[in-house]
């Protein structure tokens, strides 16, 4: 299983990946950012950033299924900075967390 690489930059032949480097070629295919979203049309992202964390914790507060919110989870963390989103958990756990409460 090799993957599907640009034949003008890699000429040699593509070696096979073991089970272990599949897997993770994988998972970074499966990696996305967030859409576009026409609500925020500035450079600036960080309502967007704000946005998304609270659409996932509005997700979480309406169905209580953390696995059903995983992909709101993962457009909110692409698109925030880790440190934000770090402490915004730690403040969720706290419960000084300003944002949406679930």
């Amino acid at each position: 299983m090799s993957p599907n690489l640009n034949k003008t930059i890699f000429k040699e032949a593509i070696p096979e990946l073991s089970d272990a480097q599949a897997a993770a070629m994988d998972v970074v295919k499966s990696v996305r950012t967030t859409p576009r979203d026409n609500r925020f049309i500035a450079q600036n992202q960080a309502p967007h950033c704000w946005n998304r964390y609270n659409e996932w914790l509005l997700c979480l507060k309406n169905t209580k299924d953390e696995e059903g919110c995983k992909n709101m989870r993962q457009m909110a963390v692409s698109i925030c900075p880790s440190i934000w989103t770090e402490k915004w958990d730690e403040e969720r756990e706290e419960s000084t967390y300003p944002g949406l409460k679930v």
